[in-house]
């Protein structure tokens, strides 16, 4: 008779691989923002130009915005928008990204 299966580790199993790629995600997406030059923006003008950009129904936009993308891992375009001189490089926005006067 063959052994049954351990449903809970291998349940147990995904689920930490289901949580590792998560965090690789999140990584992912913080070093894409960082290496674009976003991080440089004020967090709620970074989260509104995304909201923007999921909410947008205009194609003609969106087809320039993902060429624009492609470009940039294609290595065209790996020059990081410029930066302001509001804060150093590497600096966190204080205040959940207000700028401080």
């Amino acid at each position: 008779m063959r052994k049954p299966k351990d449903f809970d580790s291998e349940l147990k199993a995904l689920a930490d691989k289901a949580k590792a790629i998560k965090e690789r995600r999140v990584r992912q997406l913080g070093e894409l923002v960082a290496a674009t030059g976003a991080d440089a923006l004020d967090a709620d003008l970074l989260a509104g130009a995304l909201l923007g950009a999921v909410a947008s129904k205009d194609a003609a936009a969106k087809e320039v915005w993902r060429k624009a993308g492609a470009t940039f891992f294609q290595g065209k375009a790996r020059q990081p928008a410029p930066r302001s001189d509001q804060r150093p490089e590497g600096a966190l926005p204080l205040d959940g990204g207000a700028a401080s006067a």
